[in-house]
């Protein structure tokens, strides 16, 4: 079984250098591919309201036979919660889907600023986190204005901020303007959701030089860069893969290389967090 690294955040708590993505996985299916995740040596899993599955990850843990103390837990506050009462009320029932207890870390999913809530729900988790149900609060998709409207306005710096990462959209304005405020900064999409940077002939180049496959080589770029990725696979042996990242190192040169892949559009989906209407 894999062993994963530890990352201490800034409020003390632990998050393991790699993590589980459970977007789209659900049903008796999904509860069996998490499983598998865990038996190989995942414990950071991650998951939202939106996705629908909360009780398919919680039902795994307790399959699992493994002490719910082991896992990190994540979850998402979906954008029609943004009002303090009514992300109080969500907060609560992810832990009653899930099973758990507690959220190990708990994220605002998009910041919404149009509709301009963010800062309440925030406050929000940090009660949240005062009365137990909370270990770590974060956000996820956060540009700098909002990053710092939340911590001018509560007073608490966000433990993480999840944003998206890839090689087509390398985000070296956000992972430094994160690390300026002390926030670990987490990678959703880290492979690129099917992208073509898969093919890239330097990142195909690398795979050849450390005897690894691409995806690989990608998630030991972000890890490279403080980057924490959480790629999605229901895949058994890509989910090993994925796992075994942490006995090889790029030199600064091929990191350098894999940002040059960067593209000015380069999202998957084009979600810009200051115009984005969340799964609207």
């Amino acid at each position: 079984m894999a062993k994963i690294p530890d990352i201490t955040l800034n409020d003390g708590y632990k998050l393991p250098a790699l993590g589980l993505g459970t977007y789209q996985i659900r049903g008796g299916e999904g509860v069996q591919q998490i499983l598998t995740a865990i038996k190989d040596g995942y414990r950071a899993l991650d998951t939202a309201t939106n996705y629908d599955n909360e009780g398919v990850v919680g039902e795994a843990i307790r399959e699992s036979g493994i002490p719910r103390s082991q896992f990190i837990v994540t979850s998402k506050l979906p954008g029609k919660y943004h009002e303090y009462d009514e992300a109080t009320k969500a907060i609560q029932e992810s832990i009653y889907r899930l099973g758990v207890g507690y959220l190990d870390l708990y994220v605002i999913h998009w910041p919404l600023p149009k509709r301009d809530h963010y800062v309440e729900a925030f406050q929000a988790m940090i009660d949240a986190k005062k009365r137990g149900l909370i270990r770590s609060i974060g956000v996820s998709n956060f540009e700098p204005e909002h990053l710092d409207r939340v911590i001018k306005e509560t007073g608490v710096t966000p433990a993480v901020n999840q944003i998206e990462i890839h090689p087509y959209w390398v985000q070296e304005r956000m992972l430094a303007e994160d690390k300026k405020r002390g926030i670990l900064t987490e990678a959703w999409s880290p492979l690129g959701r099917g992208s073509a940077a898969l093919k890239e002939p330097i990142i195909q180049k690398l795979a050849q030089k450390y005897n690894k496959n691409v995806g690989q080589i990608i998630l030991r770029w972000h890890v490279q860069r403080g980057i924490v990725p959480i790629p999605k696979s229901t895949n058994l042996n890509h989910q090993r893969a994925n796992l075994a990242i942490f006995d090889f190192e790029l030199t600064p040169a091929e990191v350098k290389e894999i940002n040059g892949l960067n593209k000015q559009d380069g999202r998957v989906d084009g979600q810009d967090p200051n115009v984005y209407e969340e799964f609207e």
